[in-house]
């Protein structure tokens, strides 16, 4: 069954998750393109996944922060934890305030740099902080799987045909320039309708959704102004950074729904 996998979800699962699947026969431009327009829907699986945990009923008392750590770190292990790598590893790059060259460095190098490590857990405790409160009124499942999918649907815009990479090698390289330019319109198209439909009826968890490719075009627009442009490790941070505001968002919008609405 797995030799029957396309090329392009073998790339998007190889790339985006530990789950064994062998490796594409080839990887072309465009292999790479759907690979990345598969990303949401690698997000949708592992987040149905590994949010299993918030259905476990009595969560909206005092487990919800033990089940949203376990949430969170099942992922983790889904994914190899790349993701956080990348964030940190962007981070660091980035705050080093250095030529993008040097810059490029700091971010290859295996050591983690102090403002990485408070990257990685300021958007732990943020994630964590947002799907508990997003528990109690029973909608943690709903948001984590809304927020993975978002979070991973910002790669669609990360590698639009405007996107350079900033090294010759390396994934960012592989993938950049790889989705064409209907394809990003429309995957923002679906998720602006999405967000706009979540606001008129008064459901943040939908609400929240167009908060990850807005993340992801700051992110974007910082590292090629910074970088020269993305890098796998940039690729990872748009994952992190976008699943954390969409969650965040939601959050929010429930607080002030439950306590002004």
């Amino acid at each position: 069954m797995k030799n029957l996998l396309p090329d392009s979800l073998r790339l998007a699962i190889g790339t985006l998750t530990r789950i064994p699947v062998p490796a594409p026969r080839s990887v072309t431009r465009s292999t790479a393109g759907r690979a990345m327009l598969l990303a949401p829907a690698v997000g949708f699986i592992i987040a149905a996944i590994s949010g299993v945990p918030l259905l476990i009923p009595g969560l909206n008392t005092g487990g919800a922060i033990f089940t949203s750590v376990v949430t969170i770190g099942v992922l983790t292990l889904l994914t190899r934890a790349l993701h956080w790598d990348g964030l940190a590893d962007t981070v660091d790059a980035l705050a080093s305030g250095k030529p993008a060259a040097s810059a490029l460095q700091i971010a290859r190098r295996s050591d983690l740099g102090p403002v990485g490590a408070v990257a990685i857990m300021t958007a732990f405790a943020l994630q964590v902080s947002a799907l508990t409160v997003l528990v109690a009124p029973g909608t943690g499942y709903l948001a984590w799987i809304v927020a993975c999918t978002a979070g991973r649907a910002g790669l669609v815009f990360a590698c639009d045909r405007s996107v350079p990479a900033a090294r010759t090698d390396g994934l960012g390289s592989a993938v950049s320039r790889s989705v064409p330019r209907p394809a990003v319109i429309f995957t923002g198209a679906v998720m602006a309708i999405i967000s706009a439909v979540g606001l008129a009826t008064l459901q943040p968890v939908y609400a929240s959704t167009l908060a990850g490719p807005l993340a992801a075009w700051l992110i974007i627009r910082r590292a090629r102004r910074s970088l020269g442009g993305i890098t796998g490790d940039v690729l990872g941070a748009i994952v992190e950074v976008g699943t954390t505001v969409v969650l965040v968002a939601a959050a929010f919008g429930s607080l002030w729904i439950k306590n002004w609405g």
